[in-house]
C-alpha cells in the first residue's frame, strides 16, 4: 500500500470512531429516549368532527 492510502484509511478510521463516540454521548445526554410525562393542560378535542366515522353516518 502506498503512504497516501494508509493516511486516508487512518483518517477514515478516526472519523468513524469520532462519529460513534459522538452518537453514544448524544444518546446518553438525551436520556436514552425516555420522555418525561407531562399532565395535559386541557382535554383533547377534535373540534366539531363527529365521534363516528363518516362512512357509518352516511349509509344509504
Amino acid at each position: 500500500m502506498s503512504v497516501a492510502m494508509v493516511v486516508v484509511l487512518i483518517l477514515l478510521g478516526l472519523a468513524s470512531v469520532a462519529a460513534i463516540l459522538g452518537t453514544v454521548v448524544l444518546v446518553i445526554r438525551d436520556g436514552r429516549g425516555q420522555i418525561p410525562l407531562e399532565p395535559p393542560v386541557q382535554a383533547w378535542t377534535a373540534g366539531n368532527l363527529p365521534s363516528r366515522p363518516y362512512s357509518t353516518l352516511r349509509r344509504i
